[in-house]
């Protein structure tokens, strides 16, 4: 005898309040407004878009369960559990009881129910299975086996192919009805067998009774209804974390470089927003990197608000004034901006250089790259690597592509598995994941503890030397990353030729006149060498130095618009037989001065470019350096810092007050009312005989049921004891207040 099926609205209001709060945690679109009853409650919880969002955090066996309860047609009349267990073989445990906490699935064990809608979220052919034949589930199993074992190779091959769903295949075979002595292809000897229905001229089906006999006779394999392992292999935590830091210092030196780069040059900005495929090129050039490394700096440089557009009538790329705090930070301070800013990136940097819907080229910076879903989606993977032990980390991405689909193969469109792919490239790139394992800052950088992710990074990078190696060939080599002071001087001095966990500096004579330009003197050059360097300062160094120093300064420039003095006449005077000079305007206004109009910046560089060292001198007679630090425009607030992922579920007292008030809607629509009073107009001025109820009801202690409309415009009733009216509001027993004005409608109610 088949039950009877249970209502939705009836089974919740059936639940404890602490599993309707259950519920409303889970799928916090119900709450959203607040339902006034159980009712809409049950509406709300049976419409397709809500079953879709509820289905997303569902693992594979969970949602195997519901696929299988609507081919057992939960969805049109009760089923047995029982039922599960022929179709499955060994329902997965749980997976009941879950669907039921999220109303996915309702009632006795004898008497299961899934929403319609369901069907509308899971599409025509739930498994991958066609529909029932009544012909061929009549034979039974054992009779279908028969016939299926008297099929040749090509015909069984055939229905292995349709078995794994869609079971609909489309053929010219199908407009023909051949009995089976006059069939010559597969599909006519299938449709004559009645292993195939024909559902139109070109549209063949395999029937579910078949496809559940080709898959051993359960809907789902083991593969489906079973996590897979996620292979491991045991590190060091140690280890881990120093591997780890040593990329992050490669990805700071980078976006270090980037900064330069941009602060001297900036990109365009294209016309559709987003960084042009021939800017990025040049990036990796000057940068020394590939291209997918290349789109995460940027990405991260304007997500960390390091860089933004410019207001000028052709916007460029441009770094912010946050980048000279960034800058002078120490390395773990730089690397948690970047990181934090990563983690929280409503983007996908991995999509650059992919193609869009219209078969555009995907470009860095640009809105085809926005998917605000990605914070929840990297946590996710991030998540899954803190549940491992401390250091072990997984063998390889695919096996954790493979466990993270089957724990949510609805949640994240066609870029779910790319997205596991990517945030481990990345995550390995900034630092947080090293050799497969989570690394301790990556760990703090979850719990979103992030004095303690910075403190664990510092803990793990190399610690600063104070030391360099001086070549003999002019090279200048850091034997790790070197304190801050210290690689500011050596920076000024020479210049870069390799970077990595050593750093190789170059000093030539453009480099020294650098320093100098600077202000830094031959002594002081002398000094920092000899007191840096472990290995004795050669002296072609030396040499060079001095003689750099020694040509450098004797033609001093100062602000007046711009003046030139120098105390050798006859240099002076060569000066002014230059073009040089009659380009700037030079004019001799003593033996050992002469003027220009021009900046003293244009006046220097276009001697240096005739051929002579004049160095700028400050009010003092000092040197000073006027070379520019590069452009900067006013820092901006990040976008997207509230990602979904950081929404802030109920508390329990919201979830109180949510489930306190669906009972007061059900009880509402369910009192008997006595006779209705109503206000004018839907909610006007009171009257005289609403005032009288309200107070009757006041003084007899009695409940009264009310039509109450709220500031967003939404009716719903409640039962309330009044236990004041008055200045405008009614009082309930409870706390509430209603404003009368709000009341649309009172009655008594009756015992």
């Amino acid at each position: 005898m088949t039950m009877a099926a249970l209502p939705l609205a009836d089974w919740l209001r059936s639940l404890s309040d602490d599993a309707l709060a259950a519920l409303l945690r889970s799928r916090r679109d119900l709450a959203t407004p607040p339902p006034a009853n159980s009712d809409v409650l049950a509406t709300r919880a049976g419409t397709a878009g809500s079953i879709a969002r509820a289905c997303e955090n569902l693992d594979s066996a969970t949602l195997a369960v519901l696929e299988v309860l609507l081919i057992a047609g939960a969805d049109e009349h009760p089923v047995d559990t029982g039922r599960l267990d022929d179709l499955l073989g060994t329902p997965p445990p749980g997976a009941l009881d879950r669907l039921r906490t999220l109303a996915l699935a309702w009632g006795p064990d004898e008497a299961m129910s899934v929403p319609p809608a369901a069907r509308d979220v899971f599409g025509p052919f739930p498994a991958g299975l066609g529909t029932s034949s009544p012909e061929l589930a009549a034979l039974g199993s054992d009779g279908l086996l028969e016939r299926l074992r008297e099929l040749g190779e090509d015909e069984r091959a055939l229905l292995t192919t349709l078995s794994s769903g869609p079971p609909i295949g489309r053929t010219r075979d199908a407009a023909t009805d051949l009995p089976l002595e006059a069939a010559t292809t597969p599909v006519q000897k299938l449709l004559a067998r009645g292993l195939l229905v024909r559902r139109d001229d070109r549209t063949v089906e395999l029937p579910r009774e078949v496809g559940i006999a080709l898959r051993g006779g359960v809907v789902f394999g083991p593969e489906v209804l079973t996590e897979p392992d996620l292979p491991t292999a045991p590190q060091q935590q140690s280890t881990v974390d120093t591997t780890a830091a040593g990329e992050a210092m490669e990805f700071l030196r980078y976006t270090e470089a980037l900064l330069r780069t941009w602060s001297e040059q900036p990109s365009p900005v294209l016309k559709s927003g987003g960084l042009g495929i021939r800017e990025l090129r040049r990036l990796t050039r000057d940068l020394g990197v590939d291209e997918r490394t290349a789109a995460l700096l940027v990405e991260l440089a304007v997500g960390a608000g390091l860089v933004a557009t410019d207001e000028s009538t052709s916007p460029e790329w441009v770094p912010t004034t946050l980048t000279d705090s960034w800058l002078s930070s120490p390395p773990s301070g730089r690397w948690l901006v970047l990181a934090q800013a990563w983690l929280d990136l409503p983007r996908m940097p991995g999509l650059a250089g992919g193609r869009d819907a219209k078969d555009k080229v995907i470009v860095p910076l640009s809105e085809e790259a926005r998917r605000p879903l990605a914070p929840t989606l990297r946590r996710r993977v991030l998540s899954t690597l803190a549940e491992l032990p401390e250091g072990s980390g997984i063998k390889s991405v695919d096996e954790l592509v493979a466990l993270l689909a089957w724990r949510a193969p609805r949640k994240g469109g066609r870029l779910r598995d790319q997205l596991v792919r990517d945030t481990m490239a990345e995550a390995t790139a900034l630092g947080v994941v090293g050799l497969g394992a989570l690394t301790t800052a990556g760990r703090m950088l979850l719990e979103d503890d992030l004095h303690e992710a910075a403190a664990a990074m510092a803990d793990a990078m190399p610690r600063p030397v104070d030391h360099v190696l001086v070549q003999a060939d002019l090279t200048v080599v850091a034997p790790g990353p070197l304190e801050p002071d210290l690689a500011r001087q050596i920076e000024a001095v020479a210049d870069i030729e390799s970077a990595g966990h050593a750093t190789m500096y170059r000093v030539s004579e453009a480099s020294v006149r650098r320093a100098l330009d600077s202000g830094r003197t031959a002594d002081e050059l002398h000094e920092l060498f000899r007191t840096r360097s472990r290995t004795p300062v050669p002296q072609s160094l030396s040499y060079l130095i001095d003689d750099v120093a020694r040509r450098h300064g004797r033609l001093r420039g100062g602000v007046a618009a711009s003046f030139l003095r120098c105390d050798d006449e006859v240099l002076l005077a060569e000066v002014l037989g230059t073009a040089a000079a009659e380009e700037l305007e030079l004019r001799r206004i003593a033996p050992t001065v002469v003027v220009s109009p021009y900046p003293l910046a244009e006046v220097l560089d276009a001697l240096r470019k005739a051929g002579f060292a004049p160095a700028a001198e400050g009010p003092d007679g000092r040197v000073i350096d006027l070379r520019p630090s590069g452009r900067r425009i006013p820092a901006r607030g990040r976008s997207g810092r509230r990602a979904e992922s950081r929404l802030n579920p109920p508390t329990e007292e919201q979830l109180t007050a949510l489930v306190a008030h669906v009972r007061a809607g059900d009880k509402a629509a369910h009192s008997r009312k006595g006779t209705i009073v109503r206000l004018p107009g839907g909610g006007g001025a009171d009257t005289s005989a609403t005032m009288a109820l309200l107070t009757k009801a006041v003084a007899e202690q009695r409940e009264v049921w009310i039509g109450f409309v709220d500031s967003h415009g939404t009716a719903s009733q409640r039962v309330v004891r009044p236990v004041r009216v008055g200045g405008g509001l009614l009082e309930s027993a409870t706390g509430e207040r209603y404003p009368l004005h709000r009341i649309a409608s009172a009655a008594l109610v009756e015992d």
